[in-house]
């Protein structure tokens, strides 16, 4: 169990450095072309790194071609926009906001799956709902990315809500045929938007060295891609997936806030921290009841670059 611990510690740090790797190409390579340098890089890793996890050899899925397409397709357009919102607002405005993601996944279960609500939902989502206000997300000057970072949210919930019915997981070899699917997705965008100053190097004073470009576009993919998803595999086979989902949704967005401080000096309006608080303490517990009415079989697939 400790290992099982230490290893949910490594994901959730993996996953909140998306931002603060997107941050550091410094607008150098175009987020579109990133975003796919960061899924080619995340599939590199996890066709090494699966087979020794599982013990399998990768198979192509012949007999579930399409579901793996589906679902990459998604993961694309998932990390696509999110990443894209971390070049419009600072880490914290993007991962509060992003954290709707569980009512909107309730929202797609009860329209597509039949998932019944229970009275404490309307609690739930009233407080969610003085969350958003209370933080004010059309204030502040970062209203473009907080809109966008609240739009992702629905994004990663269609990804949900279609893995749930499907009965999939990311669990398994599948999922780097999925990123595979995902990467190709997005491969034009290196041709529409260029591929970027990747020769260029960025001087660091207080490191005393000058670092190129493309390293943080490989971290985002293997360190907060590809890492994130390789162990998120081996912790569900120990984990339920709603007990990494609530750990998940309140640990990840406030690290991810924590470096953006401790990185970029980005301080959080008090507004943002109060109504960011109401949010994520109302969508862990939409999560929690979720579990506990039915929804158990809740998949948790993470949604970042």
């Amino acid at each position: 169990m400790g290992k099982t611990v230490l290893l949910l510690g490594l994901i959730t740090v993996s996953e909140a450095t998306i931002g603060v790797f997107v941050k550091l190409t410094d607008g150098r390579i175009p987020i579109q072309t990133l975003n796919f340098y960061a899924l080619a890089f995340a599939t590199v890793f996890l066709m090494a790194a699966m087979p020794l996890a599982t013990g399998q050899r990768l198979r192509f899925p012949r007999g579930n071609l399409t579901d793996t397409i589906v679902i990459g397709v998604l993961i694309a357009a998932q990390i696509s926009v999110f990443n894209f919102a971390m070049t419009l607002a600072p880490i914290a405005n993007v991962v509060i906001f992003w954290s709707v993601a569980p009512f909107f996944t309730f929202l797609f279960s009860w329209l597509f799956l039949g998932e019944r609500a229970r009275k404490s939902y309307l609690w739930i989502f009233a407080l969610a709902l003085a969350g958003i206000v209370v933080a004010k997300p059309l204030e502040g000057g970062y209203m473009a990315g907080n809109l966008v970072a609240l739009g992702d949210g629905a994004v990663y919930a269609a990804m949900v809500t279609y893995m749930r019915y499907e009965g999939k997981t990311e669990a398994g070899n599948a999922i780097a045929w999925s990123m595979l699917a995902g990467a190709l997705a997005l491969s034009p965008a290196a041709l529409l938007a260029g591929p970027g100053a990747v020769t260029a190097t960025i001087a660091y004073p207080a490191l005393g060295m000058a670092l190129p470009v493309m390293l943080w576009a490989v971290c985002l993919g293997v360190v907060s891609t590809g890492f994130a998803y390789f162990g998120i595999s081996i912790v569900l086979r120990r984990l339920r997936a709603n007990a990494y989902a609530l750990v998940d949704i309140i640990v990840s967005p406030v690290v991810a806030a924590l470096l953006g401080y401790l990185i970029f000096g980005e301080v959080p309006a008090p507004t943002m921290i109060l109504g960011g608080a109401m949010l994520l303490a109302a969508g862990f517990w939409l999560t929690r009841e979720m579990a506990r009415g039915g929804g158990g079989r809740v998949r948790s697939i993470r949604r970042r670059g």
